[in-house]
């Protein structure tokens, strides 16, 4: 009997001291998140006015030169390249597609658009490298073609091969980079009718965070991430990083080299542009598309981020700048954290419950828990229902009511992805320690039909 007494007060130890760690955590992220809600607020009702709109006559006659780097995506590039050309009607524009001598396929699918306007630029090395590697080699064919004749790009625009392009974000890209040094907009997840809780849930965080923390990001100063599509950067920022990285603007030794583009312009004195802009038709200037429909698939890809940002970003990128900025980066880098929170919290729910079912069974009740603890609890709980109702509220913005209330359970499912995704990114951040080596670990695309149509 005293063996068991004993075995169980310790259980009851590590009950508590589980949830006093998960809780301290939840606290300080908690405490982050409400300051960036009332930022938010405070802009929310602070009168300003909207940039962007229709480019001057001067603005208008810059060329785009857009990127689109593909391995294995013949069966959305076709659909994605039309869909693409008709949105930049009648921007004077080029449209490099990055491929390799591997991938016939998508090569096929895309030769058989037969469009001048696009350059179709096969890599001088197998696939898959890195899609940063791929830039750079479509940033080689494009300074070949300029050496080779009049036309000069002024900006370059980077999309992704999935990419439903908003046919108002060239005048948008026009208007803005005459003055900016990267422009990015919002990106809108498009929601899955198969898959309403993995797919769904990218849906409710990047509500979040393309219609609040980016925005309340820009107001404080700090550097704006990029997010590798619907983004576009002036020339003289990408000659710049081109100047300071050996001819070559993209780190292909990056695992997020499009967000830490983005950081790097800053570093550089570049100015940067958040655009929320509504079109003539009233849709938002966004870009748009499927994100992964299964679990393993959104553990994979928010591994890659998680390691590229939180990790690698650690070592690379370091915690320089002012107090905003710094602020922003340990944001950007808490994923890991908050995953150990996670995982502690769902652990002192379940020991609570073996110790509950202990007592329901004979045993002795747990002890009180302590008052220090008991209030930082209810204090837990209030900004957990603060975040759900916050997140439900920008994701019924962008989706609808409907969705807004998905967005509660699917929470759940968000965190069971970071759990996950947390374990595998230290695993793939001790390969990439050792070997030196980053990969291209891409999901698999769709295309949406009525994109295509």
């Amino acid at each position: 009997m005293a063996v068991a007494g004993l075995l169980w007060g310790g259980l009851e130890l590590l009950t508590r001291e589980t949830a006093l760690f998960a809780a301290s955590g939840f606290l300080v992220l908690g405490a982050s998140d409400l300051a960036i809600d009332l930022i938010w607020a405070m802009l929310r009702f602070t009168p300003r006015s909207e940039a962007g709109g229709v480019p001057s006559a001067d603005q208008a006659k810059r060329r785009l030169a857009l990127f689109v780097p593909a391995w294995d995506e013949a069966a959305v590039i076709g659909a994605m390249l039309r869909a693409t050309l008709a949105a930049y009607e009648p921007t004077d524009f080029r449209l490099y597609l990055g491929c390799y001598p591997n991938d016939p396929a998508t090569r096929a699918a895309a030769t058989a658009l037969a469009d001048p306007r696009v350059r179709i630029v096969i890599g001088g090395r197998e696939g898959p490298t890195t899609k940063a590697d791929c830039l750079n080699t479509l940033w080689r064919a494009l300074g070949a073609d300029e050496a080779a004749g009049p036309w000069r790009a002024d900006s370059i625009v980077l999309h992704d091969a999935e990419d439903v392009a908003h046919p108002g974000e060239a005048a948008l890209f026009l208007h803005q980079l005459g003055s900016a040094d990267l422009v990015q907009l919002p990106v809108l997840p498009l929601l899955d009718p198969g898959s309403r809780l993995v797919a769904g849930h990218y849906a409710d965080e990047f509500a979040e965070a393309h219609g609040k923390e980016l925005v309340v990001r820009q107001w404080l100063g700090a550097s704006l991430p990029s997010a590798g599509v619907g983004c576009a950067f002036s020339r003289r920022s990408l000659d710049a990083l081109a100047a300071a990285g050996g001819g070559l603007p993209f780190d292909a030794a990056s695992l997020t080299e499009d967000y830490e583009l983005g950081l790097r312009i800053a570093e550089g004195g570049g100015r940067a542009e958040f655009m929320r802009v509504r079109h003539a038709d009233g849709s938002l200037v966004a870009t748009r598309e499927y994100f992964p429909a299964t679990l393993a698939a959104a553990v994979r890809q928010k591994s890659r981020w998680m390691a590229g940002i939180a990790l690698c970003g650690w070592d690379r990128l370091g915690w320089r700048g002012g107090f905003a900025e710094r602020w922003m980066r340990l944001r950007d880098r808490q994923g890991l954290l908050a995953a150990l929170l996670l995982f502690s919290g769902y652990a002192s729910v379940a020991l609570w419950l073996v110790l509950k079912a202990h007592e329901g069974l004979g045993g002795a009740a747990p002890a009180p828990l302590p008052p220090a603890l008991s209030l930082l609890l209810r204090i837990n709980l209030a900004l957990l229902l603060w975040r759900l109702a916050v997140r439900s509220a920008f994701t019924a913005a962008a989706y609808g009511p409907v969705e807004g209330l998905r967005s509660v359970p699917r929470a759940l499912v968000g965190n069971a992805v970071t759990m996950l995704a947390a374990a595998a990114a230290l695993a793939r951040y001790r390969t990439l320690r050792r070997t030196g080596r980053p990969a291209w670990d891409k999901t698999e695309h769709r295309f949406p039909a009525e994109a295509a149509a």
